[in-house]
C-alpha cells in the first residue's frame, strides 16, 4: 500500500489501521503485517533498535503489501533523508510545535525544488539507479506525519495542518497528556478537548488525524470519533499483552477448576 493508496482511504472516511513496530525484528513485522493492518510504523525514537534494523523490517512489510512508515529520531535533514534512500512509504516527525517547524520538516521529504532533500540514484529507493523515473515519482510518493505532542502544537493545528504535504497530523496521546500536566488521562475533559481541536483542524484541511490507541476498544473509540489514521499498541505492547492475558487465563480457569473439584468431592 503506498501513499496515494493511504491517502484515498483515510479521504473516504475509511480508517487506515496499523501499529507501531519497535522490537527491530522482521518476523514480527510480518507477523503484524499478516494480521491485516495497512502500515507499520517502524519506531527509531523509542524503538530498541536502530537504523542497522531498519531495512529487513522494511522488506517484511513490502513482502505482505503493507506500507513501511518511520519515526524519525528527530526532524532533522538527515534522519529523514536516511530512511527515506531505504525506501520507505512515509515519515513521521515527532515534537513539531509550529507551521515553521512543519514546513521544513516537510522540505526534508521533497526533491529540490519543492524541499531540501538530497538527490542521489544509487539508493534502494531508486532502484540502485535501474529506476530512471524514481526521482520524478519521489515528491508525489512520501506520506507526511506530523506529531501533535504538546499544547502548542495544539493551538498551532490549523497552521500546522495547512502546510503543503501534511497529510496526518498524529496527537501523541502520552506526551501530549504528560505536556498538559495530565500524564496518561486521556479521557480527561482538557485532552478531549485538545484531540478535538485537532480534529477540527485536520479536517479544514482536508486531510487525516491520527492517534495511538492502547486497546482494540479505545481505537474504535477514536474511529467513530472521526480519527482514519490509528494506530493499535505496538509488536511489543501486543505480545507482551497476549501472553499477560494467555497466563491468567491459565491461573483463573485452573482456580476455578480446583474449586469445582473440590466441592465435588465435598
Amino acid at each position: 500500500m503506498n501513499r496515494r493508496q493511504l491517502v484515498d482511504l483515510m479521504a473516504a472516511g475509511r480508517p487506515a489501521l496499523g501499529t507501531f513496530v519497535n522490537l527491530g525484528s522482521p518476523l514480527a513485522a510480518e507477523a503484524c503485517a499478516l494480521g491485516g493492518a495497512a502500515w507499520l510504523l517502524i519506531d527509531l525514537e523509542h524503538g530498541g533498535t536502530g537504523e542497522d534494523a531498519l531495512l529487513p523490517q522494511i522488506l517484511a512489510a513490502e513482502a505482505r503489501g503493507v506500507a513501511a512508515l518511520v519515526r524519525v529520531e528527530t526532524a532533522d535533514r538527515i534522519r529523514a533523508g536516511r530512511v527515506l534512500d531505504l525506501g520507505v512509504r512515509g515519515v513521521m516527525f515527532p515534537r513539531i510545535d509550529t507551521a515553521e517547524q512543519a514546513a521544513e520538516a516537510i522540505a526534508h521529504l521533497r526533491y529540490p525544488p519543492e524541499g531540501d532533500r538530497g538527490v542521489a540514484t544509487y539508493n534502494r529507493a531508486c532502484g540502485f539507479g535501474l529506476d530512471t523515473g524514481a526521482l520524478d515519482r519521489a515528491n508525489d510518493e512520501i506520506l507526511g506525519i506530523i506529531q501533535i505532542e504538546s499544547p502548542e502544537a495544539v493551538t498551532n493545528a490549523a497552521a500546522i495542518a495547512a502546510v503543503p504535504g501534511v497529510d496526518v497530523l498524529f496527537v501523541g496521546p502520552r506526551d501530549l497528556s504528560h505536556a498538559m500536566g495530565i500524564p496518561g488521562q486521556v479521557r480527561h475533559p482538557d485532552f478531549l478537548d485538545a484531540l478535538g481541536q485537532v480534529l477540527d483542524a485536520a479536517r479544514g484541511a482536508g486531510i487525516a488525524a491520527g492517534t495511538l490507541a492502547a486497546t482494540p476498544a479505545s481505537a474504535a473509540g477514536y474511529v467513530t470519533d472521526g480519527f482514519t489514521f490509528v494506530g493499535v499498541g505496538s509488536d511489543s505492547s501486543i505480545l507482551a499483552g497476549a501472553v499477560a492475558d494467555a497466563i491468567r487465563t491459565i491461573i483463573d480457569t485452573a482456580a476455578d477448576n480446583a474449586t469445582r473439584r473440590q466441592k465435588e468431592i465435598v
